[in-house]
C-alpha cells in the first residue's frame, strides 16, 4: 500500500469522527441537504451525499435534528433540518470533549 492510500483512509477515518460535531453546530441555523454539503465543503469537511443523507435521517431519529418541507418559496420542495434543543444539549459536550481532545492531542505531538 503506498503512503498516500494510507494516508487517505487515515484522513477518511478522521473526518468520520467528526462529521456529527459539524452537523449538528451547522443546522444551528436550518438549512436543506444540498446546502449543507455545499458549506461543509467550503469550510474543509467534504462530504458525499450518500453520506449525509443518511446521517441525517438517523440524527433526527435519535432526536437530535428536527426536519420541515419548504413549499412555498415557489421552487422544488426541500426539507430543511435543523438542530433540536437536545442536539444543542449533545452538541455542546461534543465540544467540551473535542476540546479537550484538541488539547491533548496538542500534547501528545508536542511532546509533553
Amino acid at each position: 500500500m503506498r503512503n498516500d492510500e494510507l494516508l487517505a483512509g487515515f484522513l477518511q477515518e478522521m473526518r468520520r469522527g467528526t462529521i456529527i460535531i459539524c452537523v449538528l453546530a451547522k443546522l444551528r441555523q436550518s438549512a436543506y441537504g444540498y446546502n449543507l454539503i455545499a458549506e461543509l465543503s467550503q469550510t474543509g469537511i467534504p462530504i458525499e451525499a450518500n453520506t449525509l443523507y443518511p446521517l441525517l435521517r438517523r440524527l433526527e431519529s435519535q432526536g437530535l435534528l428536527k426536519s420541515a418541507w419548504n413549499t412555498t418559496d415557489g421552487a422544488k420542495p426541500r426539507k430543511y433540518y435543523a438542530t433540536t434543543d437536545f442536539g444543542l444539549e449533545v452538541l455542546a459536550e461534543l465540544k467540551k470533549h473535542w476540546q479537550e481532545a484538541v488539547h491533548n492531542m496538542n500534547n501528545i505531538l508536542e511532546d509533553r
